[in-house]
C-alpha cells in the first residue's frame, strides 16, 4: 500500500514516543510504501484538491530518515492519507479539514474523516455522551463561570482548542487569582471556554483509552499528575502507566466507539478520569508507545492490521 502521513515536522517529533512514527515502523515492517507531508502541503488548484510530498524511508543513525524529492499528486493518489497534525485546531487546521474533504469527495480515503474532525470538537464532544460527562459549562461570560465555580467549589478551565494540557486551571472557591485567570484565559470575554468540575480522581491517572475502528485497546495508559501538579497530561510532565480497562472503562469506550466508527473517526484518544469521559480526541492521539513498551498489547500492530482490514473493502462501502 501507499501510505500518505501528514505530520508536523519531522525533526521536532520525539522519535522514541512519538505515535505517528510507532504506525509508520510497523507499515515499512509490512512493505508499505511510506510518503510524508506537511500541513502547508495541501493545496487547491482550480477544485483539484493537490498535496506536495515525498517518499520517506527510515535509515540508521543519527539522521533517522531519508525523504525522496518532492511531487505533487493527488491524494486519492494514494490507498490512504492519514492527518496526523498536531492541534491546535486553529483556522489552518479547520482550512485543512475543508481542503481534505474535497480530497475525500474525489476519491481519497482521509483518516479521520475531516468533516467529523471538524465537526467533533474534543472538549465539547463529550457533550453528546451526557450520561458519561461529569458537570461542566461552556462560555465566554466570567459571571457565569464565577457561578459554576461557587456551585462546586472546585473546577478546572481550558481552552477549546488546546492540547497537552496548554492553557489549563484548577480554581479553587477562595482562590485569590480567579479574576486574572479568568480574564486571562477568556481574553476579557472575547473567547469561549469549558469548564468542568474537578474530578479528584485525576490522582490516579487521566486516563487515555484508544480507540480503533470503533474497539478499544485492552489497555489504557493511565497518566499520572507529577507532584503539585493538576495536569496528568505527558507534555505537562505526568508519568504513563499502562493499565487494564476496568468495566467503566470499556462501557464508555464501547459505546462512545459505534459512532465514532459510523462517522469514520478510525483513530480516537478518549481521555477518561475516575469514571467520567473528559475529552475525546480525534486529531492525533498518542500514548500507543508507552502501551506497548508496558504490556504484551502492540497498538501499532493492532492499527496496521484493522486499517488494512478497512482498505480492502470497495470505497463505497468503507463509506457506509
Amino acid at each position: 500500500m501507499r501510505l500518505l502521513f501528514i505530520l508536523d515536522p519531522l525533526d521536532g517529533l520525539k522519535v522514541k514516543k512519538d505515535t505517528s512514527l510507532a504506525l509508520m515502523r510497523e507499515a515499512a515492517r509490512r512493505g508499505h510504501t511510506l510518503f510524508v507531508s506537511m500541513q502547508g502541503d495541501l493545496l487547491l488548484r482550480q477544485q483539484q484538491a493537490r498535496i506536495i510530498t515525498r517518499l520517506f524511508a527510515f535509515t540508521e543513525g543519527k539522521n533517522w530518515y531519508a525523504l525522496g524529492d518532492a511531487l505533487e499528486a493527488a491524494p486519492a493518489d494514494f490507498d490512504a492519507v492519514l492527518m496526523r497534525k498536531d492541534p491546535p485546531f486553529d483556522n489552518e487546521y479547520l482550512y485543512s479539514t475543508y481542503l481534505l474533504e474535497l480530497a475525500a469527495k474525489q476519491g481519497a480515503r482521509i483518516l479521520n474523516n475531516p468533516e467529523q474532525v471538524r465537526g467533533w470538537n474534543e472538549k465539547l464532544s463529550v457533550a453528546r455522551f451526557p450520561q458519561f460527562a461529569p458537570e461542566f459549562l461552556v462560555t465566554r461570560h466570567t459571571g457565569l463561570i464565577r457561578d459554576f465555580l461557587a456551585e462546586h467549589g472546585d473546577i478546572v478551565v481550558k481552552p477549546l482548542d488546546g492540547m497537552g494540557g496548554s492553557g489549563v486551571f484548577r480554581l479553587h472557591s477562595t482562590d485569590h487569582n480567579t479574576s486574572v485567570i479568568l480574564e486571562t484565559i477568556t481574553h476579557f470575554e472575547h473567547r469561549t471556554i469549558m469548564a468542568q468540575r474537578y474530578l479528584p480522581e485525576i490522582k490516579a491517572g487521566d486516563k487515555r483509552i484508544i480507540v480503533i475502528n470503533g474497539e478499544p485497546l485492552p489497555y489504557v495508559l493511565a497518566r499520572i499528575p507529577k507532584a503539585g501538579e493538576t495536569r496528568g497530561n505527558l507534555a505537562a510532565g505526568g508519568t504513563g502507566v499502562a493499565q487494564p480497562l476496568t468495566a467503566r472503562d470499556h462501557e464508555i469506550a464501547s459505546t462512545v466507539g459505534v459512532k465514532l466508527k459510523k462517522q469514520g473517526l478510525f483513530l480516537v484518544g478518549l481521555d477518561v478520569i475516575g469514571e467520567c469521559l473528559t475529552e475525546i480526541n480525534v486529531t492525533s492521539p498518542t500514548g500507543m508507545v508507552e502501551i506497548a513498551a508496558q504490556t504484551d498489547c502492540d497498538p501499532a500492530f493492532i492499527f496496521m492490521d484493522a486499517l488494512e482490514i478497512e482498505l480492502a473493502k470497495p470505497l463505497e462501502q468503507a463509506l457506509e
